[in-house]
């Protein structure tokens, strides 16, 4: 199959997800894309000049088998700017996060136009993927509420097809990248990892107490903090960084693949605060490289998680329910008093995510449709 991707955001996970997917199928792709930048401006008008481009493609290639978009295209406009080369292509709306359900600051107004947008698009594609059952059901549970707000709110029969049409596509992840399984290191301290972007949706807040509470606790610890800064810097990570400098081994971005590999190999336990994880890419990737997962009960965690390891029966949990749970679970993990899941038992756990795997299912799914 020749696969038209539309992709406004074509950076950071985005990228990755298309450039892993095209390394790993068996199906052709030619790449509609715009940098991942200005993401409001993306959602405004990208579709203007994304449907130009495929406009260009059809003229010098002819019309695609399918189109894959992902949920930042405003897809009904990109469709009627194409007519009428694409009437009869299918076209599958990847979706990555959403407006509708994406949680905003203290104060911050949801931004109401590109709910709507995500909205519309899910109607108008033929299939809807989203990169986790959570995510899908969060999506489609949270419309009805949205849409009874409006002065005429669709029909329920508007929100229906949507959910037929929905199913859940997991993401692919580079694992031969993050190396074979290495030896647990023998720290001293043993070594936190919070490899987040630096945002409000992931709680640095959360991060920020919880090493608070293992100081006063006096557990001995040594801390890795990585992951993208979105605008300023969040304060409880200005705090984290000046008061606990003795601490940190690294702290900020790393733009070096490898290095960041080996970050990750150095640390012994993984924590998420999140408010919001729709998939947890960055916390799957340290779990490969041997991290013992302490994650919230919710969001995309349970189900990233194999059932037999939320409670194991030997090893220390891997989900936590309340923060103070969490904490406990730290400091047990962190003294020496609970015993991590072994270094090959997390070495496995991503597994089914591993390109290979991930691309034939795609790849079957695409020709489905087509």
């Amino acid at each position: 199959m020749h696969i038209l991707v539309v992709e406004p955001w074509y950076g950071g996970s985005h990228r990755r997800f298309l450039d892993g997917l095209r390394a790993h199928s068996a199906h052709e792709y030619t790449f509609c894309t715009l940098p991942g930048r200005h993401w409001r401006w993306r959602m405004d008008a990208a579709a203007v000049s994304l449907a130009e481009h495929a406009r260009h493609v059809v003229s010098e290639r002819g019309t695609p088998d399918l189109v894959f978009a992902s949920d930042m295209l405003d897809l009904p406009s990109f469709l009627a700017l194409v007519r009428p080369h694409f009437s009869d292509v299918p076209v599958v709306l990847y979706f990555h996060e959403n407006q509708l359900t994406y949680p905003r600051p203290p104060g911050a107004a949801a931004p109401r136009t590109y709910a709507l947008m995500n909205y519309r698009s899910a109607l108008a594609a033929d299939a809807c993927w989203f990169n986790s059952d959570f995510h899908r059901t969060d999506f489609l549970e949270a419309l009805p509420d949205f849409l009874n707000r409006f002065p005429d709110p669709p029909a329920a029969a508007l929100v229906d097809p949507i959910a037929a049409r929905s199913q859940v596509m997991h993401l692919g992840m580079d694992l031969e990248r993050l190396g074979p399984p290495h030896p647990r290191p023998h720290n001293a301290p043993p070594v936190l990892l919070w490899n987040q972007r630096w945002a409000f949706d992931k709680n640095p807040e959360g991060l920020l107490h919880l090493v608070e509470g293992l100081d006063d606790a006096a557990v001995p610890f040594h801390l890795i903090v990585t992951g993208r800064a979105v605008g300023q810097t969040p304060e409880p990570l200005d705090a984290l960084r000046t008061r606990f400098a003795d601490r940190l081994l690294h702290m900020g971005f790393v733009e070096d693949p490898d290095v960041y590999t080996e970050l990750l190999h150095r640390a012994d336990v993984v924590v998420s605060t999140a408010h919001h994880e729709f998939f947890g890419l960055s916390v799957m990737e340290a779990i490969r490289c041997g991290c013992h997962p302490v994650l919230p009960h919710r969001l995309s965690y349970p189900e990233l998680m194999p059932a037999r390891l939320h409670n194991p029966l030997l090893h220390a949990p891997t989900l936590y329910d309340t923060p103070k749970n969490a904490l406990a679970l730290l400091k047990g993990l962190l003294s020496g008093t609970l015993r991590p899941l072994p270094r090959r038992t997390l070495h496995d756990i991503p597994d089914r995510f591993n390109w290979p795997r991930r691309a034939a299912a795609f790849d079957r799914a695409f020709t489905a449709l087509g």
